[in-house]
């Protein structure tokens, strides 16, 4: 059952004060106004400004405008955010948004240990379709978390339970402005094409398809904690670096959970599906002591160094 703002947030108990990530828009102005009254003195704002288009100056004066009128202290951050070769602009943008928010936060307010920020329900059904249509495995699954640790701060999702339409209808009703972001209807972006196609149907179709699709990445992110639990198991029984000989021992599919957990946890790189093939492949085959192996994974290489594997950077 879809959750009202209210019950929304009489179930999120930050620390005090707190500060919210405040871009303007209807869903982190919704936030922001619900969370300024319920905790008055206690909220700060930031806002990113992104200079990617030429309304980012008003945007910033508008969220100058509601903070005033709310007595809520507001922090600005100017990014312009290059995204680097195999990544997309998108998470450049999103990598580039968090580091400035926590900077922003622990610099002004060292006090401060908890950011609120204001992705709804729409927001993650949206990305659960979006990882559906990659193949993802459970963490792309799991979609959003409504709380994790990030940067030194404790970062939640408090409206992951409410409908976007919802946020502002409750806007309307206490006569509050927000702005509207023009990239929000360009479909070239598969959030938008979404959002603008395939939510529509869903809801003549499935009326009851965020809380269905909430329960769905609630299940795959509670598989994904047991198979973590696992790998890391697993893990301390290959060692690190992996010896090839104790992989070999385990089954090809425990032996893909731990090398894929090895890869991101002490190496910060995520292979593809047809990387980690690949180096299944060559583990089966490591059968003699003159086998060599050199493969490309994430963005660096395994080798095989004597009985175990290691990962080079490129």
């Amino acid at each position: 059952m879809a959750r009202t703002l209210e019950q929304a947030l009489a179930d999120f108990s930050p620390g005090l004060p707190f500060a919210v990530a405040f871009s303007g828009g209807a869903d982190s102005t919704a936030l922001l106004l619900a969370c300024a009254e319920r905790w008055p003195g206690q909220v700060r704002a930031v806002h990113i400004h992104h200079g990617l288009q030429a309304a980012a100056d008003d945007f910033e004066r508008h969220c100058q405008r509601v903070c005033d009128g709310l007595g809520v202290p507001l922090q600005v951050r100017r990014v312009q955010a290059g995204h680097a070769p195999g990544q997309s602009p998108e998470d450049a943008a999103r990598q580039a948004r968090y580091l400035s928010l926590a900077d922003a936060v622990t610099t002004a307010w060292p006090e401060v240990r908890d950011v609120a920020v204001a992705q709804h329900a729409d927001d993650q059904v949206e990305t659960l379709l979006i990882a559906l249509s990659r193949g993802a495995g459970l963490p792309g699954l799991a979609s959003m978390p409504a709380h994790w640790q990030r940067l030194g701060l404790s970062w939640h999702r408090p409206l992951l339970a409410v409908p976007g339409a919802d946020l502002r209808e409750y806007l309307h009703q206490r006569g509050q402005s927000w702005v509207e972001d023009p990239t929000n209807r360009d479909e070239q972006f598969t959030r938008n094409r979404i959002r603008a196609r395939v939510l529509p149907v869903l809801q003549e179709a499935l009326p009851a398809f965020r809380e269905t699709f909430a329960r769905s990445a609630t299940h795959a992110a509670q598989a994904q904690e047991v198979l973590n639990e696992v790998a890391e198991q697993d893990l301390a029984l290959v060692g690190d670096p992996p010896e090839i000989r104790v992989l070999q021992s385990l089954s090809r599919a425990r032996q893909a959970l731990v090398l894929r957990h090895w890869l991101r946890l002490v190496h910060g790189t995520t292979p593809s599906a047809a990387q980690l093939h690949e180096l299944l492949g060559q583990v089966a085959a490591c059968t003699t002591r003159g086998h060599k192996m050199n493969i490309k994974v994430g963005s660096g290489h395994v080798v095989r160094q004597g009985p175990v594997l290691i990962w080079l950077p490129a």
